[in-house]
């Protein structure tokens, strides 16, 4: 860092490259700092739940190891993402409803500036009032303010017991309604998910699951707690979406049958990629709302997929209001998903939402930055960016 810093070489930090807003990509002429041969789980604090990582250790890697103790770390974004890139995005994942985001499990970090500074944010008790909260300035900066060496991470206690529960409905405001209702009522659910008509129809038609699934707008429910309480949580959840019309609640009474059902989860993408052709791609994004306003934002978003002519489903996180959109299309019909992309992220910020849930700026959303925060916020961001860096050589064009 000290000699790029000297010669003025941009730098881009690179780990699982699993990001889908353009966060590596180079800009300018500069270096990738590729940190696969830093993936070592370093220590575990066991009687403190906390673990002490390098940026390239997988989270899926860390849960394997974390479950002889026990433990696991909560957030879970896509197969494949490394820690050093999940803090890059403040990421969170399907877990998010119950255990928050990459924010709320971080404790700290160590952080190379620009010019080859070494920087510990904090120590490691859970709670601290000493000076600014270097840790969450990072957390989310997708390494335009520094490059993370290595991350000190909350754990949680793996619950006694968990199960999954499905549940059917006839549209989209429903279910949604069904699960403003779990939030009111404080059932401690682990995750929810929606899965729009048009995704659950591509997974019957990819076939890619172990059984066939009701074609209407679904919710997919995690539990999680000890045996009674899981039993009680999967009550008051049927007692809700009964409520809001579903005719179709199930739930696994085994293992088997818990993977069974979250099967279609699982394969949400997939399904959808399989639907297109050979010169299809699949773009995929996210935007969140205000949970009160999900209804409204993912219906106009149906219906703008409906009118485009191609092919689009709906996956959402739907507990704190955040749901993506994957779109296929190919070199002819590009401009089409940009269209639907464009727009998605413009009523999702007139609903008082955010242009990004979970993915990241990048450099796809960098365009709607100053739409969503104001001018004033991001100049805010820029002056920052240009305190710790001020010949832009982190991830430069990123972000603000």
């Amino acid at each position: 860092m000290k000699i790029c810093h000297k010669y003025r070489v941009p730098i881009v930090p690179f780990s699982g490259g699993t990001s889908l807003e353009g966060h590596f990509i180079q800009t300018r002429n500069g270096i990738t700092i590729d940190f696969r041969n830093m993936g070592e789980i370093i220590q575990l604090h066991q009687d403190d739940l906390d673990v002490v990582v390098q940026p390239a250790v997988g989270w899926e890697l860390l849960n394997e190891y974390l479950e002889q103790y026990g433990l696991f770390f909560p957030p879970d974004p896509g197969p494949g993402a490394e820690i050093g890139g999940m803090i890059g995005t403040g990421c969170s994942g399907t877990n998010a409803a119950r255990y928050g985001t990459m924010r709320e499990w971080v404790l700290s970090l160590t952080v190379v500036l620009a010019d080859g500074t070494i920087v510990k944010t904090r120590q490691r008790p859970r709670k601290s009032s000493a000076g600014y909260n270097l840790t969450n300035l990072i957390i989310g900066s997708e390494g335009t303010l520094g490059i993370v060496t290595e991350a000190t991470l909350k754990l949680a206690v793996l619950p006694q017991e968990t199960s999954v529960a499905v549940a059917s409905f006839p549209s989209v405001k429903q279910a949604t309604q069904a699960v403003q209702e779990i939030v009111r009522k404080g059932i401690p659910v682990a995750a929810v998910e929606l899965l729009d008509k048009e995704m659950m129809k591509c997974i019957n038609a990819a076939g890619q699951t172990s059984r066939d699934w009701r074609e209407e707008h679904t919710l997919f429910f995690k539990f999680g707690g000890t045996p009674n309480g899981v039993k009680e949580q999967i009550k008051e959840t049927r007692n809700v979406v009964k409520q809001f019309g579903s005719k179709s609640f199930e739930f696994a009474k085994s293992q088997t049958e818990r993977e069974e059902l979250w099967e279609a989860r699982k394969e949400a993408l997939w399904s959808t990629l399989a639907m297109g052709g050979d010169n299809d791609s699949c773009w995929t994004t996210d935007v969140a709302v205000p949970v009160s306003r999900l209804s409204e934002v993912v219906s106009e978003t149906r219906a703008d997929m409906d009118r485009s002519g191609i092919l689009g489903t709906i996956v959402g996180h739907v507990g704190d209001g955040n749901f993506h959109a994957f779109i296929l299309y190919n070199d002819t019909n590009k401009h089409i998903a940009e269209g639907i992309v464009h727009r998605l992220v413009e009523r999702a910020i007139a609903m008082e939402g955010t242009c990004t849930g979970e993915h990241g700026v990048g450099m796809v959303k960098r365009p709607y930055l100053e739409t969503e925060l104001g001018k004033e916020a991001v100049d805010m961001m820029r002056r920052l960016k240009l305190a710790l860096d001020p010949l832009r050589l982190l991830n430069a064009d990123k972000v603000c």
